[in-house]
């Protein structure tokens, strides 16, 4: 195996490791936002849990951050939560995500 395809089969991994742990940080992200959005309407124990498993299956019905956005924003009305108070949460959550992934915790 040349240099050549050594680097690159480097790049790939660090390319497929970084990909995963985009993943991972986006999903700890949504179950916390889940979390949040559940105290806010009142849940606790199983029922938050429950809801923050919602809130993590719903990035996968579209790509982006669009799903999980509008199913919080849609289960908060009423609740005096607009969408920029959540879209910040957002990126505070992946912030303690990322950090919580890092750590191993």
């Amino acid at each position: 195996m040349s240099t050549f395809d050594k680097r690159e089969e480097g790049f790939e991994k660090k390319f497929a490791h970084d990909e995963e742990l985009q993943f991972k940080a986006m999903a700890r992200r949504n179950k916390l936002l889940g979390l949040w959005a559940a105290g806010i309407l009142g849940k606790t124990g199983p029922d938050a849990d429950a809801y923050a498993k919602e809130v993590v299956v719903a990035d996968f019905e579209q790509a982006g951050d669009d799903d999980v956005l509008q199913k919080v924003l849609k289960d908060l009305d009423g609740k005096s939560v607009t969408e920029q108070q959540i879209r910040q949460q957002m990126n505070e959550l992946l912030a303690t995500a990322v950090a919580q992934i890092k750590a191993g915790t």
